[in-house]
């Protein structure tokens, strides 16, 4: 039996452990004030989130309505799914009750905007501390969820619903 030689091409390595990995991030310095910003999308809702470390121990997490009504967490979400939604980010990077946090949200429903909350403070927490990434990227708080609602066509009774069919 004669043996096929093995094909190399230029440019291309045989296992990806061969590759060069991304070089680690650098933390961001915070603005003047000592905030790190992070902004989040989810289906309609936008989220702008600062942050800064607590001082004296007092975390805090407020929320800026549409009406510039600051309400806490706890009183703004009356589901706990979406008050666990935006905790989940300080979950997993170990850092629970470390920060002063303030977002400003509009759009969207409570479900999005607590999305959208969730996503910001992972991008703020990673620009905070770049060691924090793999953490958040594990648990897919850095990913948009792109999900949009689809829009209605004309002569259709909504985005694929048709309007019913008669024959006469």
């Amino acid at each position: 039996m004669s043996t096929i030689p093995a094909i190399t091409m230029p440019g291309l390595t045989e296992t990806p452990e061969a590759q060069p990995a991304r070089p680690p991030r650098v933390a961001k310095p915070a603005d003047k004030r000592g905030w790190w910003w992070g902004t989040g999308r989810r289906k309609t809702a936008v989220a702008r989130v600062r942050m800064k470390p607590a001082t004296d121990g007092k975390a805090s997490f407020n929320i800026e309505a549409p009406n510039g009504k600051v309400k806490t967490v706890e009183v703004y979400f009356a589901e706990e799914r979406d008050r666990n939604d935006c905790m989940a980010a300080f979950k997993a990077a170990n850092v629970e009750g470390k920060f002063e946090v303030v977002a400003k949200v509009h759009g969207g429903g409570f479900m999005g905007q607590a999305g959208a909350i969730r996503l910001a403070i992972a991008r703020a927490l990673r620009d905070y501390d770049p060691s924090t990434e793999t953490a958040l990227r594990a648990a897919g708080f850095l990913t948009r969820d792109s999900r949009e609602v689809e829009r209605k066509k004309y002569g259709q009774a909504g985005a694929r619903r048709r309007f019913q069919f008669s024959k006469r």
